[in-house]
């Protein structure tokens, strides 16, 4: 995984937020995609970022993960 200079700033929230609608289910969403990229030490894109959590990050951006959340 290549070095992201720019620590989490990239992807930004504010684009993130276009992808999930609140910051608290993409911080759920993002630690839940986390682990499982750090357990299977795979990710579906070419990441920028060398952390679990950037690499999570930036596949959510590029639609690589499908998120339901439960509906209240």
């Amino acid at each position: 995984m290549a070095k992201n200079k720019e620590g989490l700033r990239y992807p930004s929230i504010d684009n993130l937020l276009t992808k999930i609608d609140s910051k608290y289910k993409l911080a759920y969403a993002s630690a839940l995609r986390a682990k499982v990229i750090k357990e299977d030490d795979y990710t579906s894109i070419d990441p920028k970022s060398s952390k679990p959590l950037g690499v999570a990050l930036e596949e959510i951006m590029a639609d690589k993960v499908e998120i339901e959340f439960e509906k209240k």
